[in-house]
This record gives structure tokens, C-alpha cells and sequence, in this order.
């Protein structure tokens, strides 16, 4: 197996997400008590977020890709960045590592392609709903529209990650609310919705709607295992 670099903390309620999930993948795989290779950067997300709210990208990437490039050091075959919002520098990290940076808009794309949808919504921090980062790389890579909710509902969908999710309140008024955006956004031509936020996924799932809906941390996650193994894969052909 390869071994796996996650850069993680952005939140850390998510990361363990990750952990687990990837885990969890080896042990469907391999059995018995066989678990994955992982190297992990935890950062403070106060800070990180700070810089989010402050425009100050560039010292976040720059922070970034020196863990990322720490991980390299240490052994990591791969880097993942645990979050969906921070795939906004992702340039810069890519700039200052050698092994494959793996995109969770790729992963989510890939999944929206094999489903055949060409039009899907998504819900995440306000910087991913509305800036180019995220969804042109869909548009480009994989022809796929991205529709987000209104500006109200775009407020209502970041305050509810910052100030509970990340923090780890998971309410019921909460998930109505996202209902509500998705129904709109279905009735604006969505045929599926991008839980584009790695949190999102503890307040939202498949039983909660009838609508396809992409998690992004778990393909993300499927994502690394599909790398991970990789050389088992050649290796047995």
C-alpha cells in the first residue's frame, strides 16, 4: 500500500471522517487487522480560518504547502487536503510538492459523470459557492453546471458550518433549513447536490432526501484508496 498524507484540522470533525472512512477501506480490502498508511498534519483551524476572513490566501497556502511538503519528507505517496474550501490553494501546494495532490472536485466530478447528471447544486462555505475555484475546475474537467443557492441562503449555509458544524452541533433546524436550499435548488434545474463541505455530511445523508447527494469527504476518501492501492493493482496484472 501507499502511504497516505492528509492536511487535516480544517475541521478536525471532518478529518476524523477521513481517518475513519480510509480505514474502514483497508479493512473491506485486506480484512483481519489490516489498517492504512497514514501521515497527518493537523493544523489549528482558528488560524486558517482567520486568514480566510481576512483575504490573506496567499500566508494560507503558504502554510499549507509547507506541511504538505513536510508530509512528502516523512514518506506520503499522495496529499489530500481534508476540506473542500481550502482546495482554493491548491496551486500553491501543488507548486511545492512532487507526489499528487488529489482533488476533492475531482472526485466529486467523477461521481457526478458516472451518474449521468449534468446539472447539480452545491452547498458548502461561501468562498466554494461563489468563487471559480471550485466550480469551473467542474466545468472544465467534466462539463458539469454548478448551481448555488441564493445569497440569503448561501449566508444561512456558511453560518451553519462555521458556527456549528466545525464546533460540532448538529441540530434538526439546521438540516430543515438545508432541505429547503436543496428543494430550491432542484427547482432550479439541480439534478443532484454536491455536499461540497466535509462537515456537511454530519448534518445531511442519502435517507434525508430523495436526490442524489455527493460526499465530498467520502469520495474524496474512496479517491485516496483507489491511489493507495494502486501498485497492488498493477503489481496483480
Amino acid at each position: 500500500m501507499k502511504t497516505i498524507g492528509l492536511l487535516g484540522g480544517m475541521s478536525w470533525e471532518s478529518t476524523v471522517l477521513y481517518y475513519q472512512m480510509i480505514n474502514e477501506g483497508v479493512r473491506e480490502r485486506l480484512g483481519g487487522l489490516h489498517s492504512a498508511p497514514i501521515l497527518m498534519h493537523s493544523v489549528d483551524f482558528a488560524e486558517i480560518e482567520n486568514y480566510q476572513v481576512s483575504g490573506q490566501w496567499e500566508r494560507a497556502g503558504q502554510k499549507l504547502a509547507a506541511a504538505a511538503a513536510g508530509l512528502e519528507q516523512a514518506g506520503a505517496d499522495m496529499i489530500l487536503i481534508c476540506t473542500n474550501l481550502m482546495h482554493k490553494v491548491a496551486p500553491a501546494i501543488e507548486a511545492q510538492i512532487s507526489v499528487p495532490l488529489l482533488h476533492i472536485a475531482d472526485a466529486a466530478g467523477r461521481a457526478i459523470k458516472q451518474q449521468g447528471l449534468q446539472k447539480v447544486g452545491l452547498l458548502g462555505a461561501r468562498y466554494t459557492m461563489e468563487e471559480d475555484f471550485y466550480r469551473q475546475r467542474l466545468l472544465d474537467k467534466f462539463g458539469i453546471e454548478v448551481v448555488i443557492p441564493e445569497a440569503k441562503e448561501r449566508e444561512l449555509v456558511h453560518r451553519v458550518i462555521f458556527d456549528e458544524l466545525c464546533q460540532g452541533k448538529v441540530t434538526g433546524s439546521a438540516r430543515r433549513s438545508y432541505l429547503a436550499i436543496i428543494e430550491n435548488l432542484c427547482a432550479r434545474g439541480a439534478e443532484g447536490v454536491i455536499l461540497g463541505c466535509t462537515e456537511i455530511p454530519l448534518l445531511l445523508g442519502p435517507d434525508d432526501i430523495d436526490l442524489p447527494l455527493f460526499n465530498t469527504t467520502a469520495l474524496h476518501a474512496d479517491l485516496a484508496l483507489e491511489h493507495c492501492f494502486a501498485e497492488i493493482a498493477t503489481g496483480a496484472a
